[in-house]
């Protein structure tokens, strides 16, 4: 947390338990949320690399025997 207190991971949950039931259901709802977006900006980004190395003719193209066959060498 930058700028901020750094707050221990019990002391967080100890928190989160005292909160109310309803609001503990909405804090889940957000922080799926957020890691959801976060995975979706990394493939994003994934894709984006997968792109450029392809135009840039970095990316090889076989069968699956093919790849089995490279790995095994």
């Amino acid at each position: 947390m930058s700028g901020q207190q750094t707050v221990a991971f019990q002391e967080v949950l100890d928190i989160i338990e005292s909160l109310p039931e309803y609001q503990q259901e909405d804090l889940i709802d957000i922080v799926q949320h957020r890691i959801i977006e976060h995975r979706q900006g990394l493939l994003a980004e994934n894709i984006k690399e997968a792109r450029k190395e392809y135009a840039r003719g970095e990316v090889k193209k076989g069968s699956v025997d093919d790849l089995m066959k490279e790995l095994s060498e």
